[in-house]
């Protein structure tokens, strides 16, 4: 008899819930630092720097214990709309989570900045030095966590529906590794 798995790995849902809490400061953190010229502007640089490597590396890691184990099946009363935007969410969730570090190390590389993640720990430029170059990263960059926040946004408002009102174990699934 073939058991299907009900729940996430307990690697799978640990990824998710510590990357869930420093994607949100990261998006809040980047905001700061654009919006401030005061003396907190350089530790929020300070963070925001070695937090998004961090943050690439977990991804990478979550994305091949996803692709790995897989997931647990999406209920089979749910509609074929709402699981085809399910799986293109995550798809989205998962390239900007890709995505962002990597442009905004590109970034910094195109300006000329060294990404230091810890004292004399440098990370080589990914992006050859280039004013034009920059200034199209740094707008892609911003767009791009707004995009991040607008789908984790959409992402939290799934997890309450089923949490909440379809109560049928989707939430669970990450939340606890049961339905």
């Amino acid at each position: 008899m073939t058991r299907t798995r009900t729940h996430f790995s307990p690697l799978a849902r640990f990824l998710h819930w510590t990357m869930a809490p420093l994607i949100v400061a990261m998006l809040f953190i980047g905001v700061g630092m654009v919006a401030t010229v005061s003396r907190a502007h350089d530790t929020l640089i300070a963070i925001h720097k070695p937090l998004g490597i961090a943050l690439l590396l977990l991804v990478v890691i979550r994305a091949s214990v996803r692709l790995r184990r897989g997931s647990p099946p999406l209920p089979r009363d749910m509609p074929a709309s709402q699981k085809m935007a399910a799986k293109g969410s995550h798809a989205v969730l998962y390239a900007l989570m890709f995505a962002m570090p990597l442009i905004g190390w590109a970034m910094l590389s195109a300006a000329g900045y060294p990404l230091t993640l810890w004292g004399p720990l440098h990370l080589p430029p990914i992006a050859p030095h280039n004013v034009e170059l920059f200034a199209v990263l740094r707008a892609l960059h911003t767009w791009l966590a707004f995009a991040l926040f607008g789908t984790v946004l959409l992402h939290l408002a799934a997890a309450l529906f089923h949490g909440l009102i379809r109560r049928d174990g989707v939430f669970s699934s990450m939340a606890r590794g049961g339905r």
